[in-house]
């Protein structure tokens, strides 16, 4: 069984999409419209600052990503039997799912990215060497109050989230607990942390005004569980993912318990593949007894991923 997994913030670069928009000018008109802005020029051109501000990786991310889904499938790669995205990556696992269309997904990504970038006050920083478990014991500390774990990676790469302040404190609460590295990392707010409550109740209100399908053609898994997604929650989960860790490791254990065993990462970079290689080899795969979900319909290495 294969999957395909779909990268999100931190796997942007300039020269990302090159090959790929001359494919798919229908996706690229629809895109500039929704946006009115030539991503193409973004992407291909840059400048590198302005594809790094969380506004505009999201929706460059997405589109590329999904232009690279497309070559893929008609490259003859196949449909997958499960896709997965890395934080913004489960909205093309979910375009590709059949969640919404191309013009869907980009408003949501584009609505996401505009609240994320309104976040300031916060700092992320990468944990490298340190199980889940010790990560958790060493947040305990009073001194690194409102710091979270953000992304649980691999089982040794552990992202955490906070207080700009206390996430720098946390380096030397760290590498007193034996951890290898601990890297900074350039990011305007303390994503997938309770500091950005605001911004997940206000892309709470604009999910409510999406169009969002009933069936989902390929099954997803969701970030914040770590299992396949339920249609009926789609809305819930993408609003609840902007404060909630990102499972990753468990996602990857998850699908290695249904018996997936090619892991394909679709769109720019290969932080993913690393990720998985880790995973493979540090990890048990996670063996789940669950019933099939419903679906009805929906409710009126040194690369980091990180949003």
């Amino acid at each position: 069984m294969k999957a395909y997994l779909f990268p999100g913030q931190g796997s942007q670069k300039v020269g990302m999409g090159e090959g790929l928009f001359e494919s798919f000018r229908d996706l690229v008109r629809e895109a500039d419209e929704v946006l009115g802005y030539s991503l193409e020029t973004l992407c291909l051109e840059g400048p590198e600052d302005k594809l790094n501000r969380t506004d505009y990786t999201q929706p460059a991310l997405y589109v590329v990503s999904i232009m690279a889904y497309h070559k893929a499938l008609e490259a003859g790669s196949g449909t997958p039997d499960y896709v997965a995205g890395h934080s913004l990556g489960e909205y093309t696992a979910l375009y590709a799912a059949g969640a919404f269309d191309f013009a869907t997904g980009l408003r949501l990504v584009q609505k996401r990215g505009a609240l994320m970038a309104q976040a300031s006050g916060g700092g992320m920083a990468a944990v490298i060497g340190l199980s889940a478990e010790a990560v958790d014991s060493v947040l305990q500390q009073p001194a690194l109050e409102g710091v979270q774990a953000a992304n649980y990676n691999a089982p040794t790469q552990i992202v955490i989230s906070g207080p700009a302040m206390a996430v720098q404190k946390a380096q030397k609460a760290f590498e007193d607990a034996g951890c290898q590295r601990f890297i900074s990392l350039n990011v305007s707010g303390a994503f997938h942390s309770t500091m950005m409550e605001p911004a997940r109740k206000a892309f709470a209100a604009f999910l409510k005004e999406c169009d969002i399908v009933g069936d989902l053609k390929i099954p997803v898994i969701a970030n914040v569980e770590a299992r396949r997604y339920e249609a009926s929650r789609i809305k819930e989960l993408l609003a609840a993912q902007i404060t909630h860790s990102v499972q990753w490791t468990d996602s990857i254990r998850y699908l290695m318990g249904k018996g997936v065993t090619s892991f394909q990462e679709i769109g720019p970079g290969k932080v993913l593949t690393g990720l998985v290689r880790r995973i493979q080899r540090e990890a048990k795969p996670l063996v789940v007894q669950e019933k099939e979900p419903s679906s009805s319909a929906p409710d009126p290495s040194s690369s980091v991923a990180f949003s």
